[in-house]
């Protein structure tokens, strides 16, 4: 693609930079929202992997209001870069799972931030009712509104180890659901998880490749102080993915992603004083330059094994956009 000619895969700063015409930040919030997943709904404790943030380590600081939470951050970047607009990122927990009312005060508040570009919103897409949906849609019209995924895998035996509690075809309609109304999609999968072999994760990129998302984080699995994986690893269940091997793997899950798909992850890094391992993941600039220097001596690139088989990706998305509009919402 002409977006990313020249780099190894399509980043999220190159799309940013061409949708917007410059850097944009994301600023990451919290919205005091829990999820069902921990509340006793579907489980207590959330995912193996989840800490006590939910995911949201480093989101801002919930005690605060939304333009409270914004105006510090924004404040704090703009000490080191002078950037002029945020992506408003709200990360912790399940940021549906509330009240429509609540939902649209809370995402109102950021919007309406004049230096606040668009939303993304984490969240779980078995918390996706239709009223949710179509206010997602309306605020969609005023500024761009993302909805990030976390499907980590499409393999039901990890599901169930990871506690995940919904299954494919939840996913599956949460992603024709929120396409059919025009929103754009970030898939987050999680690479290193245990029982996982090379071609399991494969087989979830394979998948994502003929869904119509536009974004996926590929998120090394991070060990936390305090998660039930944690028990798991100490007691020696299973082992944390060396540096090494997870270069391997990224560069492989890069190669057979749809060069259409933005990468809006590449790595992460676990808050220090909660990681257990692995511990080389903390160095995140090392790891990019080492993902880097090896992507260029293998002269290999973002979409390199990827074929559209008989099927064109855009023609498959179409059919399945007009089924979505179709059938029942969630």
């Amino acid at each position: 693609m002409d977006l990313w000619r020249g780099k190894p895969y399509y980043s999220l700063d190159a799309m940013l930079r061409h949708r917007f015409g410059e850097k944009i930040y994301k600023i990451t919030l919290n919205g005091g929202m829990s999820c069902p997943n921990r509340d006793g709904t579907l489980g207590r404790g959330g995912c193996i992997f989840c800490s006590s943030g939910g995911s949201g380590d480093f989101a801002g600081n919930v005690s605060l209001s939304i333009q409270e939470q914004i105006e510090q951050q924004i404040c704090s970047i703009r000490k080191k870069r002078p950037v002029r607009r945020f992506i408003a990122y709200f990360q912790a927990y399940t940021n549906t799972y509330a009240p429509v009312e609540y939902l649209e005060k809370t995402f109102r508040e950021a919007l309406q931030h004049p230096d606040v570009a668009g939303l993304s919103i984490g969240t779980r897409p078995d918390c996706l009712p239709k009223e949710t949906l179509e206010l997602l849609a309306t605020l969609n019209a005023e500024k761009p509104v993302w909805i990030e995924l976390g499907l980590q895998t499409i393999h039901e035996h990890t599901a169930q180890y990871i506690r995940r509690g919904y299954d494919l075809s939840c996913f599956e309609n949460a992603v024709f659901q929120l396409h059919s109304r025009d929103l754009e999609i970030i898939v987050h999968t999680i690479l290193g998880l245990p029982g996982e072999s090379r071609q399991d994760i494969l087989e979830t990129i394979a998948y994502l490749n003929y869904l119509p998302i536009q974004g996926i984080k590929l998120q090394l699995l991070h060990i936390l102080k305090g998660t039930d994986l944690a028990a798991d690893y100490l007691s020696g269940k299973f082992q944390a993915l060396s540096m090494e091997e997870y270069l391997d793997l990224v560069i492989s899950c890069l190669e057979h992603l749809s060069p259409e798909i933005v990468v809006h992850r590449i790595t992460g890094d676990g808050p220090k004083e909660l990681l257990i391992a692995p511990l080389w993941s903390s160095r995140k600039r090392e790891v990019l330059n080492a993902l880097h220097h090896k992507i260029k001596l293998l002269n290999t690139r973002q979409g390199q094994c990827f074929s559209a088989h008989s099927e064109n990706r855009t023609d498959f998305i179409k059919k399945e956009k007009n089924h979505a509009s179709t059938s029942n919402v969630i």
